[in-house]
């Protein structure tokens, strides 16, 4: 099965993928996912945002156990952040039927559109759409780089909210390599998700004055890109400080050539922490330097907050049921995921899958064959667990 969707959406010269949301490489994903589903007498049904769910049992039942992941990458993401879970779980599916397991509740095969917001912008797009967390009006005029909106890569309008489908799940559980490397030095191949750090993204616009780069005086200048790289400074020293994250991996110049002063900068800024308090402080100060040096620079500011997610704890009666279970560790995150939305609405666990190299959102991203089928061991115990006891 890995090898069937190993090629799709990889970039030769990076060795990265690029499977945005309902492009191509990802709709080329969709199928496969109909396909394997269909290998497995599972009825597909989709709920008008672009998610894809395969159904063991009556897709009207409720009290259903779901698990699954993502297809789509950050561009030239790794080959296992969102496909690993899927795959798990369709491999789940068949050590339960070898052991002759017949589910006592409705086991759904999950996969969520838009994870990554490389495209659209907005993380865990599709899940925020099924629970009503993003209106279906803001996520249907939300363009990607070329202008395409999100409504006409789906085809349709998004649904939007689908109580009457979330209400039918009792349950989430999602299986994803480990980024970072907290099992590296551990007998345990896989871990327990204890909670998800609070994120979000911030985009700031910086305009100044578009001017020529060889006949305008440095005192004359009012210059966005000075404002813009001593923003992504400000923000490193801040995270550093408070012990959180903070990157700025995107920015878009305008006219964006080499013999002009930019008359725009625009950059994204995406903050972590272990808490709401150091997340909005770490924040707050980068917008607080932000200011201070547009002034100085005769440039102006405009920041925006794109997307936030505050500290999801998963349900804690689940993780520890299913930690003893599995005799794993239990680990905290500071990646986002569609599990972390879900969280709010229905009890909610993720197990880690062991990444030798810590790395994600890379081509060095790597699980083990062993790690990966043990993830699959895993997840089968967790699901029989779920939907049988």
């Amino acid at each position: 099965m890995w090898d069937e969707i190993a090629p799709v959406g990889r970039d030769a010269d990076s060795g990265g993928y690029l499977r945005y949301a309902l492009t191509e490489p990802e709709r080329e994903l969709r199928t496969w996912f109909r396909a394997q589903a269909e290998r497995r007498a599972m009825p597909v049904t989709e709920d008008g945002n672009g998610n894809l769910f395969a159904h063991w049992g009556d897709p009207e039942a409720s009290d259903a156990v779901l698990t699954g992941s993502h297809f789509d990458s950050v561009p030239h993401g790794g080959a296992y952040d969102g496909p690993l879970g899927i795959v798990s779980a369709f491999l789940a599916v068949d050590e339960l039927r070898a052991a002759g397991v017949t589910p006592g509740r409705p086991l759904v095969l999950g996969a969520f559109v838009e994870e990554e917001g490389a495209r659209f912008g907005v993380p865990c797009l599709g899940s925020r759409l099924l629970t009503g967390a993003l209106s279906a009006e803001r996520a249907a005029g939300l363009r990607d780089a070329a202008g395409v909106s999100f409504a006409e890569a789906l085809g349709e309008r998004p649904a939007g909210a689908r109580p009457e489908l979330l209400g039918r799940f009792g349950a989430f559980v999602e299986l994803h390599v480990e980024q970072g490397r907290a099992l590296v030095d551990t007998d345990s191949p896989v871990a327990v998700a204890s909670a998800i750090w609070p994120h979000g993204r911030w985009r700031f616009d910086v305009v100044g004055e578009g001017n020529h780069a060889g006949t305008t005086r440095m005192t004359d200048r009012r210059d966005p890109m000075l404002t813009y790289a001593f923003t992504v400074l400000a923000a490193n020293k801040e995270a550093r400080l408070r012990g959180a994250h903070a990157t700025v991996g995107r920015v878009a110049v305008e006219p964006n050539a080499t013999n002009a002063i930019p008359s725009k900068v625009t950059g994204w800024l995406d903050a972590r922490a272990a808490d709401p308090e150091t997340l909005t402080g770490l924040v707050d100060a980068v917008r607080g330097k932000l200011a201070e040096r547009a002034r100085r620079d005769g440039t102006t500011v405009t920041v925006t907050e794109e997307s936030a997610t505050p500290v999801v704890a998963f349900d804690g009666g689940l993780a520890e049921r299913l930690a003893t279970l599995l005799d794993a560790p239990v680990l905290p995150t500071g990646a986002g995921h569609d599990a972390g939305v879900l969280a709010a609405y229905l009890p909610t666990a993720m197990l880690f899958v062991r990444n030798p190299t810590g790395v994600s959102h890379s081509p060095a991203e790597a699980a083990t064959d062993d790690d990966c089928a043990a993830g699959v061991r895993a997840l089968a115990r967790v699901l029989e667990e779920l939907t049988c006891r």
